[in-house]
């Protein structure tokens, strides 16, 4: 949470100081007109990667495949699009590196092996207390209090 404030702060700072140097190198006009070109551009390509997205996850689908890799590609395409919107050249120039399919591999493979881990270490904070289980493969449960609801037509 922490990082998020401070990330909330730091990069509005950031991106106006990388606009007025690049504005004086460059001259206000070119700036702007660079900054709206680097974001017209940048949509366009985020569209084309997404319908690629879209196209894989859907052959997956088909094939009876999960699509769990296109599924977090088009997450990463999406994260794209959006620092791709918001002005200021050092957030376009992360959206454009992020459509680059190998950077999105390996975000995806950092990814993996961030999530994989917290799975793998986290578990239940509390036991369950007696009467509290509830079976999920449908044998016989501890509780004898809970009555299946009745269907109504």
């Amino acid at each position: 949470m922490i990082l998020f404030i401070v990330l909330l702060f730091a990069i509005p700072i950031i991106e106006i100081a990388v606009m007025v140097q690049v504005a004086q190198w460059i001259g206000t006009g070119q700036m702007l007109a660079l900054l709206i070109s680097v974001s017209v551009i940048g949509v366009w390509i985020v569209k084309r990667q997404g319908i690629g997205v879209l196209r894989r996850i859907r052959a997956e689908l088909e094939a009876g495949r999960i699509p769990g890799a296109h599924l977090v590609d088009g997450g990463l395409v999406a994260v794209a699009g959006i620092l791709l919107i918001i002005p200021g050249f050092v957030t376009d120039t992360i959206g454009l590196v992020l459509l680059l399919p190998p950077v999105r591999a390996l975000v995806r493979g950092r990814l993996g092996r961030r999530f994989r881990l917290q799975v793998a270490t986290s578990g239940p904070r509390t036991r369950p207390r007696r009467g509290e289980a509830i079976d999920v493969d449908g044998g016989p449960s501890r509780r004898t209090d809970w009555h299946p609801p009745e269907l109504t037509q």
